[in-house]
């Protein structure tokens, strides 16, 4: 009799805990399971050999269109002679010779069309930097030379179609004119409005309607009014700085409208509204000196956009990052020159079927392809 009781007691104890452990359960957030959260594995064979004794040096970005192909640009002129040797007069070696600056691949790695440098009603940058391709057919290129104040736009097939600003000496970042040695684009489809991540030279983000190119708004870091002055060197220890660092080097848009902008020397993203207002910020290896830890950020293809994948130049390694709160859930890469690893992870860009595609300068001088090996797009 007793052992009966206790038998049903024991049964009625652990079916109420079953009943508060699923209730709890329920209640808490969302965990996230490793099959959701983004692997990858790198395509070494990845591109296929240039045509044409044709090879790249530093490459200043890269982006993903809207129908998938990849598109670089990249710096010529970084090349060294005994990498460009046929170039030469006379020449030094068989192999090889720069590639045209602005480059068009498909997924497969093939290269579908090259173009780029000085031509007809424009002055080219004197160092490639930063490129983005929007759903109207137009291209979008920057510089950060000294004088590479201005962002250029053109056809697909590499026709000048117009510029923001000039390749001129900067004057400042409050006006509303001319840039200061901009590091990114993005576009806002919605609003036709481009966003520029100004840059080396200045210290803020400015917006321009996509088509007149006319100025709409600008800001600083916290939405501040951005100031050229002076700054000391980043010290993790000090006080956080009120002004971005150069460079700002990337602007992100998301579908939700949220604004991300890498301020790289002081190893935070800092997140605003459209127009400007802040929401929040994040440091990332906060100890990291150097040229920082924060260069690019790529948003993650999934319907919510759950994730930022944020590319790391200093620390050689690419994070993944839960966009709601920021929390780091992942990283992949190392310092190397092995397929996989990395020399100075520039930039960065992602295509919908959750493929990542990374650019690398100072003498990495590649790109390369990261296959997602994980159920992260549901």
């Amino acid at each position: 009799m007793t052992r009966g009781r206790r038998g049903r007691a024991s049964g009625l104890a652990l079916t109420l805990l079953t009943a508060v452990v699923a209730t709890a359960g329920a209640l808490l957030p969302h965990r996230v399971h490793a099959g959701e959260i983004p692997t990858f594995a790198v395509e070494p064979s990845w591109p296929k050999q240039l045509p044409n004794n044709w090879i790249l040096g530093q490459v200043g970005g890269i982006t993903v269109d809207a129908q998938g192909h990849i598109w670089v640009i990249h710096r010529p002129r970084s090349l060294t002679d005994d990498e460009k040797g046929a170039a030469l007069n006379p020449p030094r070696s068989k192999c090889c010779i720069p590639a045209p600056p602005v480059l068009e691949f498909d997924t497969d790695g093939n290269l579908l069309r090259a173009w780029g440098g000085p031509g007809p009603g424009y002055e080219w940058v004197g160092r490639e930097h930063g490129i983005e391709v929007d759903e109207r057919g137009f291209v979008w290129i920057g510089g950060n030379a000294d004088n590479d104040n201005a962002i250029l736009k053109f056809t697909l097939d590499g026709q000048f179609v117009a510029q923001i600003g000039a390749i001129a000496p900067s004057k400042g970042s409050n006006d509303t004119t001319q840039l200061g040695k901009p590091a990114e684009t993005a576009i806002d489809k919605d609003a036709n409005e481009i966003y520029v991540a100004d840059g080396y030279g200045n210290r803020r983000v400015i917006v321009f309607d996509a088509t007149t190119l006319a100025y709409k708004r600008h800001w600083g870091a916290y939405g501040h009014v951005p100031d050229d002055a002076r700054q000391p060197p980043y010290d993790p220890k000090a006080p956080v700085s009120q002004q971005f660092g150069n460079p700002v080097h990337c602007v992100k848009i998301a579908d939700d409208g949220l604004v991300y902008v890498c301020d790289r020397i002081n190893d935070r993203i800092q997140v605003f509204k459209k127009d400007g207002t802040f929401v929040t910020e994040w440091f990332f290896e906060k100890a990291t000196l150097g040229n920082g830890a924060v260069w690019d950020i790529a948003i993650w293809p999934d319907p919510k956009q759950t994730y930022l994948l944020s590319a790391d130049g200093e620390n050689n390694e690419i994070r993944i990052i839960r966009r709601a709160d920021g929390n780091v859930v992942g990283a992949f890469g190392h310092n190397g020159r092995n397929a996989g690893q990395f020399h100075w992870v520039h930039a960065m860009a992602v295509d919908k079927q959750g493929n990542v595609y990374t650019a690398e300068v100072d003498t990495g001088k590649r790109i390369q392809k990261f296959r997602l090996t994980s159920d992260a797009l549901r």
